[in-house]
């Protein structure tokens, strides 16, 4: 069994996206079992949803970066709903899949640009954590593209800094790339502080996503079960 789970936002637009991409998580693993959760707002939450698990099963963080709910809320959660003898496994996050880093481009070419077009510097803007090692991840993505810098919503640098840098290194253009599962509000915060820059679209219900879940949830599934003390030693 497949329990993907959200972090869950206000903006019904959040839940809705990812209702879809778990669509095409069916449609691309037909028979397999996906049981959709959430960490806050949204509902099922991860609890209850752990707490009616009648079978084996592959958490999966619906999250680009692991910052503190992939290292610690996700973790909790699950070794407190554990029960003794109940096979359930936590994969990795979905980030940093170099195929995530190809949906945000197929993104940006919707708005009629691409990474290394003369004169254009990119802005990958991502939600940002108090985790320097996640912010790291979205640096260390953006500098895979010519004239690149990352940004983010919620840590510094933020999107008219990322701005700037790319114009004092010779960007005649600017265009923003999503480092969002998700649209939401903060997302609608790079919107605002793009200074009318064009803004992609999260990266949202791609195929590519899908495939990027069920390897997560493949991989995690291969591993021995993970036992409810050593979940909680991790997170101590």
């Amino acid at each position: 069994m497949l329990v993907p789970v959200a972090h869950g936002s206000r903006d019904p637009r959040s839940a809705s996206t990812i209702a879809a991409l778990l669509d095409v998580v069916r449609s691309r693993a037909p028979g397999l079992d996906v049981r959709p959760a959430f960490l806050d707002f949204d509902h099922p939450r991860l609890d209850d949803v752990l707490a009616a698990l009648d079978r084996p099963a592959v958490v999966v963080p619906l999250l680009l970066g692991a910052a503190y709910h992939a290292r610690v809320d996700i973790p909790a959660v699950v070794a407190q709903a554990r029960r003794p003898g109940q096979d359930v496994r936590v994969s990795d996050v979905l980030g940093p899949d170099p195929a995530l880093l190809d949906v945000a481009a197929e993104r940006l070419a919707r708005l009629g640009v691409a990474p290394g077009d003369p004169g254009l510097g990119i802005v990958l803007a991502g939600t940002g954590s108090s985790h320097a090692a996640a912010n790291a991840t979205v640096h260390d993505l953006a500098r895979r593209w010519p004239l690149a810098a990352a940004a983010f919503a919620t840590a510094a640098p933020d999107v008219p800094t990322a701005i700037a840098d790319l114009r004092r290194r010779g960007a005649r253009r600017i265009a923003v790339a999503s480092w969002f599962l998700a649209p939401g509000r903060l997302l609608d915060r790079v919107h605002t502080r793009a200074a009318g820059a064009p803004v992609a679209e999260a990266l949202g219900a791609h195929a590519a996503v899908a495939d990027v879940v069920l390897s997560r949830y493949r991989a995690a599934a291969a591993r021995p079960a993970i036992k409810a003390d050593t979940a909680l030693a991790e997170i101590i």
